[in-house]
């Protein structure tokens, strides 16, 4: 349903973006079909989360949409930001 890989450009040491793979430009074009899909994005950050000891510590998971809110790759993904305090 998904994959995930390090951002090319992190703003902190775990990065991760976690990438349907069935594209979707933004989180305005979701569909009630896509509830499990979605779910399925934060489950995966979850385990990611506790693979890269950050589970306890803290993180911050985000969707960036459209311009004005920092969306440049137009193919929504779920970023995993964590190790440091945000």
């Amino acid at each position: 349903m998904c994959i995930a890989f390090n951002d090319i450009n992190p703003t902190a040491p775990v990065h991760i973006l976690i990438v349907p793979k069935k594209e979707i430009p933004t989180i305005n074009d979701l569909t009630e079909d896509d509830k499990d899909l979605v779910s399925h994005l934060i489950f995966t950050a979850k385990n990611i989360a506790k693979e890269k000891n950050i589970e306890e510590s803290g993180y911050r998971l985000f969707f960036n949409c459209n311009e004005d809110g920092g969306q440049t790759i137009y193919h929504i993904h779920l970023h995993l930001v964590g190790g440091k305090k945000l």
